[in-house]
């Protein structure tokens, strides 16, 4: 559960008061959970309004793959018992500026997560809504995320090997 105080008290709204408009890195992990029909699970984020996977910044103190798993069961309400790197990005063409016209440089590894226990019950300060969707009938907006993902999972369970760019 985040508010806009947890935000600017964390590692990286510090640094970001700190440092002002510069270009940040921005260390984060999302997290990818399929259904038994395929489906993807999306939120809707409530600051852009765009279906994203449950993704966030690492806290200090916190391995990605806990990033993963902790994100997603913030922003869903699902815990994950086991998180498998399948990507890992980190280039310039990572580097987005947010709603918030803040610019940061994406380090991000993305998971797949099994062993799934708990309830759909998205956070509403993060995700206005929740839902499974099959890869070919994605909702819209989506975010330009979500594609890229699914192509690394996709290439990922084809040759075993994680995503590096």
């Amino acid at each position: 559960m985040g508010s806009d105080e947890d935000w600017y008290n964390s590692y990286h709204g510090r640094v970001r008061a700190a440092m002002g408009s510069a270009t940040l890195f921005f260390l984060a992990a999302r997290g990818v959970i399929r259904d038994g029909q395929g489906r993807v699970l999306l939120i809707k984020r409530t600051d852009n309004g765009y279906w994203a996977f449950p993704a966030g910044a690492m806290e200090l103190g916190e391995s990605m793959r806990d990033c993963a798993i902790r994100e997603t069961f913030e922003e869903t309400g699902l815990k994950a018992g086991n998180a498998v790197l399948f990507a890992f990005l980190s280039g310039p063409q990572y580097t987005f500026t947010n709603v918030f016209g803040d610019t940061y440089q994406h380090i991000s590894g993305s998971y797949l997560l099994t062993d799934i226990t708990g309830e759909l019950d998205p956070d509403p300060y993060e995700a206005s809504d929740c839902g499974w969707f099959a890869p070919d009938a994605l909702p819209e907006p989506t975010s330009g995320a979500v594609t890229w993902t699914l192509e690394h999972l996709a290439r990922f369970e084809q040759t075993g090997e994680i995503f590096v760019d």
